[in-house]
């Protein structure tokens, strides 16, 4: 008896370590094909219909915004990063090419538009006359739709930021999940 349980027991242990090696194999290579996508070349569809829906929602409480950035290149990341830095100007990015949520089209930044279709970054005006700050109504919009919005974030606040990720981090987006992926995720 002590020997049929201990050849049972050594062919559960192979089974298992078979399954183990078959999971460890199918995840590699599900690695090799994520690292091998190319990166996106623009707004994700999902954050571009939630920012056509952004901008509508804030029309229709009294509130003309325009989006003025989604997808950014790794370059023009960069040379956004630099502002500040080795180019003139104020630092408005922390994140050099590759690390931010832009570089992936999964995020965008607004400003308030003015009646000559100039833009304003005025966090207190309230154009529509109803004591609340345009800026946070928009924010609150954002935030509806799905959105994280900058100007929540503990440390440097980006208040034209809105970005939409399901969770993913930058690192994992570097090294290819995509939101399709982490859409999937969620349906199991």
């Amino acid at each position: 008896m002590k020997k049929f349980l201990s050849i049972v027991n050594i062919l559960f242990l192979l089974v298992l370590g078979g399954l183990l090696f078959v999971w460890i194999e199918r995840e590699i290579e599900n690695k090799r094909i994520r690292e091998a996508r190319p990166l996106p070349s623009g707004l994700h569809t999902i954050v571009e219909e939630k920012s056509v829906e952004l901008v509508e929602q804030a029309n229709v409480i009294g509130i003309p915004i325009l989006i003025t950035d989604g997808f950014r290149s790794i370059e023009s990341q960069n040379e956004i990063y630099e502002q500040g830095r080795t180019n003139s100007g104020a630092i408005v990015s922390y994140a050099k090419g590759g690390e931010s949520y832009h570089n992936y089209g999964l995020a965008i930044d607004f400003a308030l538009l003015n009646q000559d279709n100039s833009i304003s970054y005025d966090l207190q005006r309230d154009s529509n006359g109803n004591g609340k700050a345009d800026w946070f109504e928009v924010a609150r919009i954002g935030k509806e739709l799905g959105f994280t919005w900058g100007g929540d974030w503990r440390g440097f606040k980006d208040y034209p930021h809105f970005e939409y990720t399901l969770g993913l981090s930058i690192r994992e987006l570097q090294n290819g999940w995509r939101l399709e992926d982490r859409i999937e995720e969620n349906k199991r």
